[in-house]
């Protein structure tokens, strides 16, 4: 087991110089473009992918980093460059997280490549959960799943909503209901295939922020899919049902959910993310005061800027540290006693509001105009707050870790 530290090895220093400088020199010079045209950067994707930050290797050698460190040190690198390119770039890992936690072997290696395609050819995958009164509440959820055993095929019929890369994915992670009795416990993920009838992009959402990332609805209608498109397959689901029935019935041990288990494993991750934004408002923030004169000094030298930006980076470095001891803890098998994913995402996501709200002040009226990126920063920060877990409902899973208790 790999201890826990704060230091990186060369190996991991390399990889995050490597980043940083994709970061600075391809990402950075576009992102006013593209929050501006508010599509999906695809030269942006396809030059990661040429380079090989975008690929199914690359996601894998940083997931399966020992250390824990690998993918939280990379994507604050990239959401340093741009948050909304960032998740353009990213966002695919959490349709692939969503067959990691759920899936075969044989469906992860089948399926998520596919979610990347190659460097000639890039894709992109989308999970969908969410559902336009299911957000928060997952057991609302109404998206269903019905089994035809005569062609063992899943039927799926419903909406989704917020889906990053949604309808342009080549391939769909969609969590539905198989058993409506069992509430968030009746769920399962299915994977929808390329090109599969009756599933359609709807409405395409103006955000924000994080305009460059594509977010938008998932229709289907009449879906058919192949039994083996069920992650982790049907004895499996067969047996997880019967032990929420048992559950129900008696009381005993806790079922996860479908898509509980999915972002379990990627809070830490939008951590990260958030880590990445607030540092870089931050860093513009410091480079302002030092260069900003006024009455005949740098504003750093007055104590109202000086602190706050202590502040901004004291926060900034705690943040970074719960979502590296989340990340540790989940690569090593540790459980998540104390919701420490939740509370890494909790943290984090508040500090980037907070931090790019303070950049804006910092920077004053030059803060509140798109010549600067700050006024963008803190306008992408705001989604940390409310995607894969509001922090109201992070604090409830804190609450109820903590005492025992159903806490509402």
């Amino acid at each position: 087991m790999a201890e826990f530290t704060m230091e990186l090895n060369d190996e991991q220093k390399e990889v995050r110089d490597w980043l940083h400088g994709f970061a600075a020199e391809v990402i950075r010079p576009a992102a006013a473009e593209w929050d501006e045209r508010e599509e999906t950067p695809w030269p942006i994707i396809q030059e990661a992918a040429k380079l090989g930050i975008y690929s199914l290797d690359f996601y894998a050698q940083q997931f399966f980093d020992p250390t824990g460190l690998g993918i939280p040190m990379a994507t604050e690198e990239i959401f340093w460059g741009d948050a909304g390119i960032g998740l353009s770039i990213m966002g695919t890992g959490l349709a692939a997280v969503g067959v990691l936690a759920n899936g075969t072997e044989e469906q992860v290696g089948t399926w998520i490549p596919q979610m990347y395609g190659d460097a000639n050819d890039v894709k992109v995958a989308a999970f969908c959960s969410s559902e336009p009164d299911a957000g928060s509440d997952v057991a609302a959820m109404r998206t269903r799943a019905v089994y035809d055993e005569a062609k063992d095929e899943w039927v799926l019929n419903g909406t989704k909503t917020w889906a990053t890369n949604g309808g342009i994915a080549n391939v769909h992670v969609v969590v539905a209901v198989v058993d409506p009795d069992l509430g968030s416990k009746g769920h399962a993920s299915f994977i929808v295939p390329p090109a599969t009838p009756g599933l359609s992009q709807g409405q395409k959402f103006k955000k924000h922020g994080i305009r460059a990332s594509h977010t938008a609805e998932v229709v289907l209608e009449d879906v058919r899919i192949p039994g083996h498109c069920l992650l982790g397959g049907k004895d499996k689901l067969d047996e997880r049902l019967a032990r929420a029935r048992e559950r129900a019935r008696s009381g005993g041990e806790r079922v996860k959910n479908a898509a509980m288990a999915t972002f379990e494993a990627s809070r830490p991750a939008v951590g990260a993310m958030a880590v990445g934004t607030a540092r870089a408002a931050y860093e513009e923030a410091l480079e302002y005061a030092r260069t900003r004169t006024q009455f005949g000094r740098p504003i750093i030298d007055n104590q109202g800027v000086a602190f706050q930006l202590a502040d901004m980076r004291t926060q900034i470095d705690a943040a970074r540290l719960l979502v590296w001891r989340a990340s540790w803890m989940a690569s090593t098998g540790k459980k998540f006693e104390s919701a420490e994913g939740s509370m890494s995402k909790l943290y984090a996501s508040e500090v980037a509001k907070k931090v790019t709200a303070q950049a804006v002040q910092i920077l004053g009226g030059n803060g509140f105009t798109r010549e600067y990126p700050v006024e963008r920063m803190h306008r992408d920060a705001a989604i940390y707050t409310i995607f894969e877990g509001t922090s109201e409902i992070q604090r409830l899973v804190i609450a109820r870790t903590l005492s025992g208790m159903p806490i509402r």
